[in-house]
């Protein structure tokens, strides 16, 4: 049987809600990415280039801490991961995630929430973070997915 976890970091609750969402359809285990030291609005403004998400956004080796909760990652065969866009790619935080488990042989699917952008390079700075895993290239949704039409993309998937 197929077990899926459906992990996702979120700074404004909107990948939160979408991640929920997903779990409910595949009836996946819900797992937050959580930052060690907590985002701050301050921390979250693009706009101020001294901002701890501009800062970690432009070190690419930038590995925020994470708060290290998640049990029997082996358990798992697909691995749904999110996270709102920034800079056209995935915060960085998402990459400790990934550098810190062996996802090795699982199907990771990335999905994303944004207020414009689409995945950008996303996919190809997540590979680089866990080379061993087998990437399923996600998509951008819209805030208000139902979820329907998530399960539409989900079926499509061939889990």
């Amino acid at each position: 049987m197929n077990k899926v976890l459906v992990a996702y970091f979120s700074a404004s609750g909107v990948t939160a809600r979408l991640a929920k969402k997903i779990a409910e359809v595949t009836n996946g285990d819900l797992y937050e990415i959580k930052p060690k030291v907590p985002y701050t609005s301050a921390d979250l403004d693009w706009m101020d280039k001294n901002s701890r998400s501009s800062i970690e956004m432009n070190d690419k080796s930038s590995r925020p801490e994470i708060i290290d909760d998640l049990e029997n990652v082996s358990n798992y065969d697909t691995v749904f991961i999110g996270f709102p866009i920034w800079w056209y790619i995935a915060p960085t935080i998402v990459n400790t995630f990934l550098e810190k488990y062996d996802f090795s042989g699982k199907k990771i699917i990335t999905f994303a929430t944004s207020g414009g952008s689409d995945m950008g390079k996303s996919l190809d700075n997540l590979k680089s973070s866990c080379p061993n895993a087998i990437f399923v290239n996600g998509r951008v949704f819209r805030a208000n997915i139902n979820k329907d039409e998530l399960a539409k993309w989900i079926a499509g998937l061939n889990l």
